[in-house]
This record gives C-alpha cells, structure tokens and sequence, in this order.
C-alpha cells in the first residue's frame, strides 16, 4: 500500500522488541483461530457489550482477535510500519503502554457510540490509529508512497484515513458496515490526550533532554541535562588557583628578622641626619670638609645597593 522516504531510516531497527512481540500474539492467537479452535476465539476474547461487568478483561483483548486474513494483515502491516519508529524514539514499555491505552479507547468509543450490542468488536485497528497518530505528531512532514506511486506527508494520509472514519462511522449509524469505526476515531483520540498531557510527553523529552556521555570525560559516565550543563571548567580554574594561593602562602617561611645596626652605623646614620638638616637650614655650600665626606660616603653606599 505504502512505503516511507526517510533520511535517516538506517538508524532505526526494521522491527524492535515491543512490535515483534505484539505481532506474534496477534499471529499466534490467529492461528489457534483458524486451526484449532475456530470461531471460538471471538467468542472467549472477542468484546460484545452483554459481556460487561462481568467479563470485563475482553475489554484489552478484544485487540488481539482478528475477523480475517485481510484484517490482521492490514493491523500488523500498519504496526510493523509506523510502530518501530515511534518505540525507537520512546522505549519498548512506553510504546506497549501507549498502545494497550490506545486499544482501550476504541473499546470505550465503540462503548459509548455504537449501539448494536450483538455486533463483536475484534481487531487491534484502534490501538494501530494511535500509532499512526504517534508518528504523524513527530514526523509529520515524513512522506510516504501511496499504492507505491503517490508522495504522500504523513499528517495528510493520517488526516485522511480519519475523516473516512468519522464520515463511514455517521452514515452507517449502529449498523458499522461490518467495520468498527468508532473505535478508530476512539484509538486516536486516546492517542492524542495521552500524547497532549505531561504524562504522556514526559519520556519523549526526558530522552530528548538526557546526554548519553557525562559533561567532564573524567567522571563516571551518567545522564545530565543537555540544557543545564554545570560552569564545570570556570569553577575547577579558580579552585586551583585558590588552593594554590593557600599551598603558597602555608609553605611561605617568614622573613628574617633585621639585625640590629651597630653603634658605628647608629652614629654615622645620627650624624647624616644632621648634615641634611643642615643643607636644608643653610644650603649646600654651609659644609664643612667631613661633612662633604660623610655625605658622599652615604651616597655611595645606597648607590652600590
């Protein structure tokens, strides 16, 4: 019916764990049905409105019995196409969860909207448009080739194969067409309350928001948020110099006390007080002989320091 054109479709697995195991149920309980225990299966799985309260388990699997060869290929072509993508960018629990609610809002549309209480209601079709919503939601320009020829954005092709719904499912009333209608429009309905509220959104941005290597190649790896990465490297810079000032000023040995100046030196340090309080009383020329000496002794030995 269709294929994608995708840019990257080599980095998504072909079938992940989640899908595989939920194709061969769906495969495995088709089997039994037309094998070995017949029309039995729809009956003891199969969802009609006289089995409530009392049996109300066929409410979950009601989604894994199938009305024909062409019904549950059609389911499981759906799922192998646009389920593995979506469980790729989740995980394998949250895609189950996701699908199983999906499943269980067709049940209650068809519940609540479809009056004929003889009709069974079999077939994964509304937990497969909860997919198909999933994926139209993140990668809604992704095109597909429709009957392997026609370009199609997936948000359209979503977007048409609901308006089909709602149109079949008003025209045909309680009678359904043979085709439960009501529990598409209920599967992708759930599909988008879940993926509207925090609840459901909280794994896909948690995933898009964690780093898969630590923010420091030395730590142990872990998961930090790409958004809020740690002032790792300004920090670490003013530690060391910080810690290096205190190394310093620990192992720093204080100065050596001054000696003592000798009485000689005391005096000629008196006496040079003198001689320049003089120059600066009487001027230069007021000195006597040993005076000049004096001064010129002093003023070499500061210069030689």
């Amino acid at each position: 019916m269709s294929s994608f054109v995708t840019p990257d479709e080599h980095e998504v697995p072909r079938i992940t764990p989640a899908v595989r195991w939920i194709i061969a149920l769906n495969v495995g309980i088709y089997f039994l049905q037309v094998t070995v225990l017949g029309r039995d299966v729809e009956r003891m799985l199969g969802f009609t409105s006289s089995d409530l309260p009392l049996y109300w388990w066929k409410a979950l699997t009601y989604m894994f019995v199938h009305a024909g060869f062409l019904h549950i290929a059609a389911n499981m072509y759906m799922l192998w196409l646009f389920g593995p993508r979506v469980e790729h960018a989740w995980s394998a629990g949250s895609f189950t969860r996701y699908y199983l609610w999906c499943g269980l809002g067709g049940w209650l549309a068809h519940v609540l909207f479809f009056r004929n209480t003889s009709t069974t209601l079999v077939g994964a079709s509304g937990a497969i448009y909860g997919v198909m919503l999933a994926y139209a939601m993140r990668w809604p320009s992704h095109e597909l080739y429709l009957f392997g020829a026609v370009p199609v954005k997936m948000k359209w092709l979503f977007l048409g194969y609901l308006g089909v719904d709602v149109v079949l499912g008003l025209a045909n009333g309680d009678t359904g067409g043979g085709v439960a209608h009501f529990a598409h429009i209920g599967g992708a309905a759930a599909g988008w309350l879940y993926l509207r509220t925090p609840s459901g959104q909280h794994i896909d941005r948690l995933r898009q928001r964690v780093a898969q290597v630590p923010d420091v190649p030395d730590e142990t790896p872990r998961a930090v948020p790409r958004s809020a990465p740690r002032p790792r490297e300004r920090g670490n810079e003013v530690d060391e110099i910080v810690a290096k000032s205190k190394a310093i000023a620990a192992t720093r040995r204080p100065p050596a006390p001054a000696p003592k100046p000798s009485a000689a030196a005391s005096k000629k340090a008196d006496d040079l007080n003198l001689v320049l309080d003089k120059i600066s009383e009487q001027g230069l020329a007021s000195l006597t002989t040993d005076e000049r000496r004096l001064l010129e002794e002093m003023s070499k030995k500061l210069r030689d320091r």
